[in-house]
Formats: C-alpha cells, structure tokens, sequence
C-alpha cells in the first residue's frame, strides 16, 4: 500500500507552542507573548494525505479529535496487535494532545528515520516533529527536524514557514526573513508568510518595510487576526496611538477568545497603562 503524507500541525498548535518559547527567546516574535491555550489542536485533517491508511488509523485520528486519552488507549491496544507506525503516529499525536510534546516529538523523529514511506511522508513527520519541538519550548531542535526535513522535499512551502518560525524564535531574524522570502517567491499570495514577515522586518527595526508587508497581508485578508495584530503593533510604534487601539479591538471582535485576541487585550490594556506594546 502506498504511504500518504501526514498531517502538518495547524498554525493555532503551534502558536500556542511558541508562547512556551517566550521566555527562552526573550519575546522573538510577537506571538511568543500570547497566552498559552488551555486546549491544544491536535494535527488531524478532516481528509489524507496520511502516514499511512486503514480503518484503526482513521478510528484513531477520529478518536484523537474527542479525546486524546481515549486516542492513545486505542493507539496502545493497536500498536499491541501489530498496528506499527500507524499506531505509533497516533500515539505521537495523542502525546500532543496530553501536555507531552518533548515525547511525541522524539517519537515523531524515530517514525521519520524508520519508516519505509514515500521521503514526502517522512518530510511530514519530521516537520511535525519540528511544530512539536516548538511547543516543547526548544526552538534549535525544531529547526533541526525542519531542516532535515527539508532535505528531502527542499520546495515544501509549509516546512520553510515552520523553519522561518523556528529561526525567529532563536532571534536570527536575518534568516528567518530570508526563508519567509523565499517561501513567498513560491507561494506569493501565503498570508501567513506575509505575516510573519512582517514581524521579522519590526524586529529588524525596519518598521516602515514591515508596514508595507502588512498592509499587503491585510489587502488579502482583511479580517486575518493576526495582521491585525502586527498592524496594531506597527502603529503603536509610530505613535498612531488610535489606529493601534482600532487593530486590536477589531482583533478581538473578529476572533474572539484565540491568541491574537488574548494579546490583542494585553496591548490594550499596556496602551490604556502607557506601558510598551508585546
């Protein structure tokens, strides 16, 4: 049976993993400041690509939507009756979903050396591994996995994002700049990209350039709440005090209780204190 690429963790995962590397990274992108999210998103798609395909893998990916203990009891039971790395990819997942990303990204990194898939498959598990080390709080192994990874699919658009997140939370924005450069070349309409980029550029002090990639982030997507919230910051640092206040209420009215809204409250509130902006 021909392997299937796995999931990539979606972007509110690893949002909430890189707020565990603020106090390392003393702050390095602005969504390291954000509070940490009581629930973890696990990386399950609602379709493939997958590691791998059979009715105890989709049982556990459905298992792992509701209840990651439920999920890693199924994984445990399977992998006894010779489930192998589907069983043990789930497992990996579920060990997100519990409060143990160090664990699960080891067991994504031994999955991705072993497994006889596609090198794309592998590529996937070794960039979740990467997304799992961020939330673990351990930028540099992240980008490892990243870059391996990247070995194998250099063109992967996602793992390139994932690198550049990793390089801005060891604070080499320079390189972070030039991933996201690059990721854009491929991909140019990726907001996340935009965004991110933007952030590099601020703190590269080089504000006005990172005003411009904002705007054309929110010409994109004008509700993106994060843009909004890079947009607000940008302001502040302009002394455009108003436009600041307007970006981050409108963060919170369009996607409330996330994130960027959370930290689009603290900013207001610094703001309403005369305190400096996260």
């Amino acid at each position: 049976m021909e392997a299937v690429t796995p999931p990539r963790l979606p972007l509110p995962a690893l949002l909430a993993g890189l707020v565990i590397c603020a106090a390392a990274a003393g702050g390095a992108w602005w969504w390291l400041h954000a509070p940490q999210s009581s629930q973890v998103e696990i990386p399950v798609p609602p379709e493939p690509p997958r590691l791998t395909d059979s009715a105890e893998y989709e049982r556990c990916l459905s298992l792992l939507r509701e209840d990651s203990d439920a999920a890693m009891a199924y994984a445990e039971e399977w992998a006894g009756q010779g489930g192998g790395e589907g069983a043990r990819h789930c497992s990996a997942l579920a060990m997100i979903g519990l409060g143990a990303p160090e664990r699960a990204a080891e067991q994504l990194e031994r999955i991705a050396r072993d497994s006889q898939a596609s090198a794309a498959a592998r590529a996937a598990v070794l960039g979740q591994a990467g997304q799992a080390w961020m939330m673990a709080g351990d930028a540099a192994r992240a980008y490892g996995a990243t870059t391996m990874a990247l070995t194998m699919e250099p063109q992967d658009t996602d793992l390139m994002t994932d690198r550049a997140v990793a390089l801005a939370a060891m604070r080499r924005y320079s390189e972070a700049l030039q991933e996201l450069d690059n990721v854009l070349r491929l991909d140019p309409d990726r907001v996340e990209a935009i965004v991110f980029r933007a952030s590099a550029l601020r703190n590269l002090e080089r504000v006005e350039d990172a005003m411009r990639a904002i705007q054309q982030a929110l010409t994109a997507a004008p509700d993106n709440p994060e843009a909004l919230l890079e947009r607000g910051i940008l302001h502040q640092l302009r002394g455009e005090e108003g436009a600041a206040r307007e970006d981050w209420e409108r963060v919170i009215s369009v996607a409330p209780e996330t994130p960027a809204a959370e930290l689009a409250q603290q900013n207001l509130a610094l703001n309403e204190a005369g305190l400096p902006q996260r």
